[in-house]
């Protein structure tokens, strides 16, 4: 039997500073109304037979990149959010003792090129450009230094917000969490060093955040196993690690790029809502 060194494996000896050129790029995506998952080779995707994070084979089958509408590249149970975990973000204030965290919902998930909705009376709708970390496998009290084995890679993500709601109301339900307030993608990469990569955010091409993930206050081992000693992680769930520096709002009609080193760039319009239902 020939040696199999795991993805999981991968990932622990990126966390410990050993380098790895074994990059993978997976994928979700709609062909003729029919959802798959693959492995992006080039411009080509190779298709899975299920999701990677469920030990995923090839079928055989390849299809153009051009030629499929790519989805979030998971579909998560949970979406857990860490705020204020930049030292450029929360300016003068101090930082937290531990990390910070909210929630979203798995509906506010849309996939690249999809629209951000503004909701029904809402004014002051920000982007957030983050590193989003994609859990492996059921993680429940796990330690920092056991936390790599249950990280399975990462995507890019906007952590939309409506900042009037997220002052004024008792929590951050429609703040955080509205429909389309959480886009996702384009890719779910594996084998990068989560914890040095470049992340811009730009809005019609205007460069708004930009900053490496080496300077998030709370890294992404301290956030999955601090999660995980309150809320067991399930595998496909995914955790939004902070955003960098300032934000400001969109208007509809804008396009905001999420880009992240090694991943992609994650691109979606601003869209009015809709009275139509």
């Amino acid at each position: 039997m020939k040696p199999n060194l795991s993805i999981f494996s991968v990932v622990a000896l990126l966390a410990a500073g050993v380098s790895s050129a074994q990059v993978t790029k997976y994928v979700r995506y709609s062909d003729g109304g029919r959802t798959s998952f693959g492995v992006l080779e080039g411009d080509q995707i190779r298709e899975l037979d299920r999701s990677p994070i469920e030990g995923a084979k090839p079928t055989g089958k390849t299809v153009a990149l051009s030629s499929v509408r790519l989805l979030a590249p998971v579909e998560p149970s949970k979406v857990i959010a860490v705020g204020l975990n930049y030292k450029s973000h929360i300016g003068n204030a101090t930082p937290a003792a531990y990390p910070p965290l909210f929630a979203k919902l798995p509906t506010c998930i849309v996939g690249p090129e999809a629209d951000i909705v503004y909701p029904q009376g809402a004014s002051n709708v920000h982007f957030e450009g983050e590193l989003v970390v994609v859990i492996g496998k059921k993680a429940s009290r796990v330690s920092k230094a056991e936390a790599p084995q249950y990280i399975f890679g990462v995507t890019a993500g906007n952590d939309v917000s409506e900042r009037n709601w997220q002052r004024d109301d008792l929590q951050w339900f429609r703040a955080k969490a509205s429909d389309t307030f959480g886009p996702l993608g384009p890719y779910l990469v594996t084998g990068l060093n989560h914890n040095d990569l470049l992340l811009q955010t730009r809005v019609n091409g205007k460069v708004l955040q930009k900053q490496r993930t080496s300077d998030l206050l709370f890294d992404v081992e301290d956030i999955v196993s601090y999660i995980s000693q309150f809320v067991t992680l399930m595998p496909g769930d995914v955790i939004y690690t902070g955003t960098p520096g300032t934000t400001s709002a969109m208007s509809p009609g804008d396009v905001v790029e999420i880009e992240i080193e090694g991943v992609g760039i994650l691109r979606n319009k601003i869209a009015a809502s809709s009275t139509d239902h």
